[in-house]
């Protein structure tokens, strides 16, 4: 009679834990693919790209008008004729010329300060969605992306800007001390067009079609800002409380101030109350908290 031995079920492995998987990680220093830094991390990874930002923008920039046969000259001709058919509409067609003295200065000023937060905004817009086989094969600060494209603008701008001081001198603007006023603007006015260009580029890698609305935001935005006219003029007599919004929003305070640098007939009387005050205000505002709402969705950049 044979005896049956009961032999015991073989041992089964216990998966491991979290705790297990986590006390594995830290002691191999293993950490998850694709994790947001934390704030002060991301802005020391993208400080480190800063030289990468910069050949970024200047190669997009140079790319811009490649395929065009003036090239560069288009990065000084296409504000240029802007400024040109808002003249003939708003200047002569709507007669706002009357209210303004020096008012081709005035208006070119205008068009080429909007212009320069419009284009980093539209740029903006698609950096993330755009740019998806960046995103994807390279790791890197995704904010880079929104500001190299907020720099390729400055880069256009100043192109621009030496445009400017010609149609200045040869209207009779003369040189003065105050035009070295232009570049604390200018730094301010990169640091809000970078900072709404995080913003918008968060949203357009969630909603690509907010690249398709944008357009018609930017326009309105233009026709309240005072491009083509004097804000001072045609609010006279309207209702103090709707002078002081349009007067402080931050189109406005970026383009009154490089008038008022510029421009001698542009008094300080015309100028938004606390302007330094809010032009800084503004883009402190934009610029950090565009930054911080734009790092919050890091590890979603490229997914889906």
């Amino acid at each position: 009679m044979s005896q049956v031995l009961d032999t015991p079920p073989p041992a089964t492995a216990t998966p491991p834990t979290a705790e297990t998987a986590e006390a594995l990680a830290a002691r191999y220093g293993l950490a998850v693919s694709g994790a947001r830094p934390t704030l002060p991390a991301y802005v020391r990874q993208l400080w480190a790209r800063r030289h990468f930002i910069t050949a970024f923008a200047t190669a997009k920039l140079t790319a811009q008008y490649s395929q065009a046969k003036l090239g560069q000259v288009w990065q000084v001709m296409t504000p240029l004729l802007n400024a040109a058919v808002y003249y003939f509409i708003f200047g002569v067609l709507m007669n706002t010329k009357r209210h303004v003295a020096d008012f081709v200065p005035f208006l070119v000023t205008g068009v080429f300060i909007w212009t320069f937060t419009q284009s980093s905004i539209m740029t903006g817009t698609r950096a993330i969605a755009g740019n998806l086989g960046l995103v994807r094969a390279l790791h890197f600060p995704r904010a880079a992306l929104p500001v190299s494209f907020a720099l390729q603008q400055l880069q256009q701008l100043l192109f621009s800007m030496a445009a400017l001081v010609v149609i200045l001198l040869c209207f009779g603007v003369p040189l003065s001390a105050s035009w070295l006023l232009a570049v604390p603007v200018l730094v301010l006015q990169f640091v809000f067009n970078a900072g709404v260009a995080m913003i918008v580029a968060r949203l357009g890698a969630r909603t690509p079609d907010i690249a398709q609305l944008m357009p018609f935001v930017l326009r309105t935005w233009m026709y309240v800002s005072g491009v083509m006219w004097s804000l001072d003029k045609m609010l006279a007599g309207r209702s103090p409380l709707l002078k002081d919004a349009l007067q402080c929003n931050p189109a406005v305070v970026y383009i009154d101030l490089m008038r008022y640098a510029l421009i001698d007939s542009f008094h300080s009387s015309q100028l938004p109350p606390h302007v330094w005050a809010l032009a800084t205000g503004w883009a402190l505002l934009a610029g950090v908290g565009g930054f911080i709402y734009f790092w919050k969705a890091e590890e979603t950049y490229g997914r889906g």
